[in-house]
């Protein structure tokens, strides 16, 4: 198992949902948009998909660390 954390500076999120799209598993967003980590130690099997959403947000606040 890889140890990944999956996080959102909330802060810069502008709310453009590919977090959600790309990974639903792991991504929401609140009731104003905001993107929010579900899942942020995610399986590895999730690993792709977070990353795609890394790669897909517009503003660069989804991160792995």
């Amino acid at each position: 198992m890889t140890a990944v954390t999956v996080r959102i500076e909330r802060d810069g999120c502008i709310g453009s949902g590919q977090c959600v799209l790309a990974s639903p598993e792991v991504f929401d967003q609140d009731d104003d948009g905001v993107g929010v980590v579900l899942r942020p130690d995610p399986p590895d099997e999730l690993l792709p998909k977070v990353r795609d959403a890394v790669h897909r947000c517009p503003a660069g606040v989804v991160a792995l660390d």
